[in-house]
């Protein structure tokens, strides 16, 4: 078979440059790779390239969800309508406890995949236990991830100690060091749930091993407040004491910034993940994107958990965080479709250091695509594709998505796992779940 695909399509949305709409254009895969980017009338088939026909539809770059604890999917819906902290000591963590395990990080992380591929994700940074189940699940769905090498306080079904949680991460970094899916980042819990002398360790491997550290940091004001009143330092400064705050920090969440926090974030190049649907849910307040985005400071997106979300849908995420900022901000000309689009690729693939590679259609990098269908009832007319993705697109208008030139779902079918079987087991898992 071919490894050359020419999809031809009606409107191609690169990200770089970042307003930037090709019409009537073909995206030529060569393997992996984006061979080029062509106008369809000057196309010719050299002969062996596999033509698909996306003329009624906008393709984008592959969806980047920068946050997530993929297996608690099997979560979903369990505990709702709680504040966090209750959410998680009363509810979550009691659940990890009685069944976290390989298996249940396996089969919830299969079924996260499967939602985000169907939804246009291609890449997900995730926070949980067992990370090379997880590695081995995204895997076999075809979807590229970022693992994150966890690292809590306290003991879990993944390790009984801090020095077990480094000796784990690492031998998952070592695991799947050059496997091009897989990547992986430090992922210390947050400021409240990790002391000074394993932050200390995360900055100093993190340096040597030259891989990004991923961290909920400030999501509530009570986590603000708590660590002032026990410590008499804001989070943020504690982490810029301990050597964390970097180019290689992803601070999710960010929801309570004081005026002191944002020149700090600008000058040490630190990236903010938003997740707004769930900080919204949770009601943890709203992170200024609008404020951010004006100093310079790399903006990515992210869906939490699914059982605090709850979904993986990033199409969803990415005009709610539209919408937000422009509430946030009193300004309708805020965080406009293009800056929510770069947010949901761009933004988060250079977060995690893999903008190089993707987040963007263009020519030499990988070919991490997605075909959305514009030709439905919702989405005409179109005066302005890129408005109309953020805007009026649902992520059941995805037809086709490409993860490194593989077609890993086909006219709205995953070609990488069963849907049936993955429904058999999210049922499954519910009934041991269920209290």
């Amino acid at each position: 078979m071919s490894n050359v695909q020419a999809i031809h399509a009606g409107w191609i949305i690169p990200v770089e440059p970042g307003d930037h709409v090709l019409e009537n254009h073909t995206l030529v895969i060569d393997g992996a790779q984006i061979e080029a980017l062509v106008p369809s009338a000057d196309w010719r088939n050299p002969g062996n390239a596999i033509e698909i026909d996306c003329r009624r539809h906008a393709l984008i770059p592959g969806l980047v969800n920068t946050h997530t604890h993929a297996a608690m999917a099997l979560f979903r819906g369990m505990a709702d309508d709680l504040p966090l902290m209750e959410w998680l000591e009363q509810h979550i963590w009691p659940a990890e406890a009685r069944v976290g395990s390989r298996e249940f990080v396996r089969d919830g992380t299969r079924l996260a995949a499967a939602e985000m591929l169907l939804g246009g994700t291609t890449c997900f940074n995730d926070m949980y236990f067992f990370p090379d189940e997880a590695a081995a699940a995204a895997i076999e769905a075809g979807i590229r991830c970022v693992m994150g090498m966890i690292v809590i306080g306290f003991p879990t079904a993944w390790a009984s100690d801090v020095d077990e949680y480094f000796r784990k991460g690492q031998a998952v970094h070592d695991q799947y060091r050059g496997h091009p899916l897989v990547t992986t980042a430090f992922a210390p819990h947050a400021p409240y749930t990790v002391d000074d002398a394993a932050l200390k360790r995360v900055a100093t491997l993190a340096e040597e091993l030259d891989v990004p550290v991923h961290m909920h940091v400030h999501e509530t004001a009570f986590e603000v407040d708590s660590a002032l009143a026990a410590t008499g330092v804001r989070p943020l400064h504690r982490l810029h004491q301990l050597g964390l705050l970097s180019p290689r920090l992803l601070a999710v969440h960010m929801t309570t910034i004081h005026d002191e926090d944002y020149e700090l974030v600008a000058r040490t190049g630190v990236n903010v993940v938003h997740c707004p649907e769930s900080n919204l849910k949770l009601a943890s307040g709203f992170c200024p994107v609008a404020r951010l985005a004006g100093l310079g400071i790399n903006l990515a997106l992210g869906t939490d958990g699914a059982a605090s979300n709850n979904d993986l849908d990033m199409l969803g995420e990415l005009r709610t965080a539209s919408l937000l900022a422009k509430g946030v901000a009193g300004d309708p000309c805020a965080l406009p479709a293009a800056a929510a689009l770069a947010m949901a690729t761009l933004g988060g693939a250079r977060a995690l250091a893999l903008d190089h590679l993707v987040g963007s259609l263009v020519p030499g990098k990988l070919a991490d695509v997605v075909a959305i269908d514009l030709s439905a009832l919702g989405t005409q007319p179109v005066y302005d594709a890129l408005s109309q993705v953020v805007y009026a697109a649902q992520r059941s208008q995805v037809s086709d998505v490409w993860v490194g030139g593989r077609r890993v779902v086909a006219d709205g079918t995953l070609t990488t796992l069963d849907s049936d079987e993955l429904r058999q087991s999210a049922a499954a898992w519910r009934d041991r779940i269920r209290p």
